[in-house]
């Protein structure tokens, strides 16, 4: 039976050892970044080793949202532009806007099936404030709640008609953050009702969805003393409550500076919060190994929403690739 935890890989080529680890250890996914990217043909031996590695039905995650934050780049994948491209779209023509996001993130799924990979860590759905950390700046697809979920819905809508998970991020919100949790532990001090009507609201819009990424971010308001991803009340209370989300709930990466602890208390202290899988990207093998001793097996509910989310990898659906690339260029000038 798979572990509840998804693990990154050292490098390009799938190591004897890891491979041992990952039959041994049998996360429920791997995670890809530049480290382990070099071109087609590289990426889909890769993929497919770790899959028979662990010996099931995987999920193969990449960060592929365009703009700064992309593993796959020119000169064997095409350019794409980050969401804010799209934003700029349907502030002129909002059917317009909405069009080019679903297609162009239609195009993105084709890219990734190709290579063997069934998940994308996108869309992003925080909404920023005025002074808040530019880690998300023009990752977001705008500074509205509704705008952000429509465009979201948009490009999750092009991911899974092309067989891709999409991954909502990062929940409940990362919009006010003040500070990057790659480097330290962002707090935000907005209250409740402030939260509910902006930050939780676009997640609320599109609770639906099968897959979502936590926040290492304290919202004091709800929790003062954890993050999001390690905190049972903001679970409880706010993603499984307020906001309604029923899907497979992943944490944000155990090797943030935002949490602190050994890779094996922070992947127990997600899963206790929560969350249905750990997240791990180090490629680290000791990590990795501790990591899959400290998680559960997937079992009970958590597998169940981990089913269904690899139920969209079936929904591959025809679609103008023309009119997709058109789209995408669209988006391209709109922020050249």
């Amino acid at each position: 039976m798979l572990r509840a935890f998804i693990t990154g890989l050292a490098g390009p080529e799938l190591t004897v050892r890891e491979a041992a680890v990952l039959r041994q250890a049998r996360p429920c996914g791997v995670i890809l970044f530049a480290r382990n990217i070099a071109e087609p043909g590289q990426v889909r031996r890769l993929v497919g080793d770790a899959a028979a590695a662990i010996g099931d039905e995987v999920l193969v995650l990449i960060d592929q949202e365009g703009g700064r934050v992309r593993r796959l780049r020119p000169p064997h994948w095409r350019e794409l532009p980050p969401a804010a491209a799209y934003g700029a779209i349907y502030a002129r023509d909002r059917d317009e806007g909405l069009r080019a996001a679903r297609l162009a993130a239609r195009l993105t799924a084709a890219d990734l099936r190709g290579l063997g990979i069934n998940t994308d860590c996108a869309p992003v759905l925080d909404v920023p404030v005025a002074g808040s950390h530019e880690i998300i700046g023009d990752r977001a697809y705008g500074h509205d709640p509704g705008q952000v979920a429509a465009l979201g819905r948009a490009v999750a809508e092009g991911l899974m008609a092309g067989g891709v998970l999409p991954v909502i991020k990062h929940m409940p919100g990362h919009g006010r953050a003040t500070a990057d949790s790659h480097t330290g532990l962002p707090v935000v001090g907005a209250g409740r009702a402030e939260l509910e009507a902006t930050d939780f609201a676009a997640f609320r819009a599109l609770r639906d969805l099968p897959a979502a990424m936590t926040a290492h971010v304290v919202f004091s308001a709800i929790d003062p003393g954890a993050a999001a991803s390690v905190s049972r009340r903001v679970t409880d209370e706010v993603i499984r409550g307020s906001i309604g989300f029923d899907g497979l709930l992943m944490s944000d990466d155990l090797g943030m500076a935002a949490l602190e602890g050994s890779m094996a208390e922070r992947a127990a202290a997600v899963i206790a919060a929560g969350s249905d899988v750990a997240l791990l990207c180090s490629g680290n093998l000791s990590e990795t190994e501790a990591v899959a001793g400290a998680v559960p097996r997937l079992d009970g509910r958590a597998l169940q929403r981990y089913r269904a989310a690899c139920a969209v990898f079936g929904q591959q659906q025809p679609f103008d690739a023309a009119e997709a690339e058109a789209c995408l260029a669209e988006a391209l000038r709109a922020v050249a």
